[in-house]
């Protein structure tokens, strides 16, 4: 497939993007925005269109996801403005691996000497930095990064206080990964999901898969997403969670607007019904 014939019309509501041969990305991409606590432990250092997030802990943090390969300075400023140390990041993990979430985790990983860590089935794009099944689209290309260790689906991390799971979710891409943990806030304990994505965004679902197994892989993951809960649903793209609409509502003596135990089987339901729609539509040849 050629830049020429390549044509996405996507969603704003899952924060996807029209592209063209030029390759112009939304301008929130790589706009900064400052940094600010999530809820406990958790925070937001990304973009005002594409999510970082840094788990704190006194032993050692947890990076996960860094945007666009030019965001690494705005997370790197993000996680400085914050009070935090970069040399203290000691893990980076990865949604998924394409161009604007991976992009800028060669740059982190030289600036934090963190170790590097993804599912199996991401590792080669993630070190060749290149989009499988498009590997001629040269705008989806990103630095690659070496990829210290591998993780399969129900392995667990752990730095300091924080263990993260590693839920293996493909579709979105082959080793798509939705991160989860639970963190005490006050008197609770909340169960939160790093959410890796199941729109179908630039894929190919037919009848010429963007990898063999994408749509079953797809399929496979909404039967498990619909099976989990998660008390804090976050997001690859601050659009997918209204973001900026739940930091605006925060403040003290009000209720955490990112709690919301509802709304990962709301997206889940929202993200099955466009894949089936989309399915149907490459499936017709539209």
């Amino acid at each position: 497939m050629t830049l020429k014939k390549l044509a996405l019309s996507v969603a704003a509501a899952s924060a996807l993007f029209v592209v063209s041969a030029s390759a112009q990305m939304p301008a929130s991409w790589t706009t900064r925005t400052t940094g600010f606590k999530v809820i406990s432990n958790i925070y937001y250092v990304g973009t005002e269109g594409l999510s970082a997030w840094l788990i704190t802990s006194s032993k050692g943090h947890i990076l996960i996801d860094g945007g666009m390969p030019q965001n690494a300075t705005l997370v790197e400023a993000n996680i400085n403005a914050l009070g935090f140390k970069l040399s203290d990041v000691d893990l980076i993990l990865n949604s998924h691996a394409h161009f604007d979430h991976a992009g800028a985790l060669a740059q982190l990983k030289k600036d934090t000497g963190a170790v590097v860590i993804a599912s199996a089935g991401d590792k080669w794009a993630l070190e060749n930095g290149k989009y499988p099944g498009s590997e001629d689209v040269s705008y989806l290309n990103f630095p690659g990064v070496k990829v210290d260790k591998t993780v399969v689906d129900g392995e667990t991390l752990s730095v300091g206080s924080n263990t993260l799971k590693a839920n293996i979710t493909p579709g979105h891409s082959k080793g798509c990964t939705s991160w989860t943990t639970s963190v005490k806030d006050g008197s609770r304990t909340y169960k939160v999901i790093f959410w890796c994505s199941t729109s179908v965004a630039a894929n190919r679902l037919a009848p010429n898969p963007q990898y063999p197994g994408i749509v079953a892989d797809y399929q496979k993951t909404f039967t498990k997403l619909a099976g989990m809960q998660a008390d804090v649903f976050l997001a690859p793209h601050p659009d997918q969670m209204n973001l900026a609409a739940k930091r605006a509502a925060m403040g003290p003596g009000k209720p955490n607007p990112f709690v919301d135990p509802s709304e990962l089987s709301t997206v889940t339901a929202r993200s099955k019904a466009d894949f089936e729609a989309q399915l149907a539509k490459q499936q017709a040849g539209s």
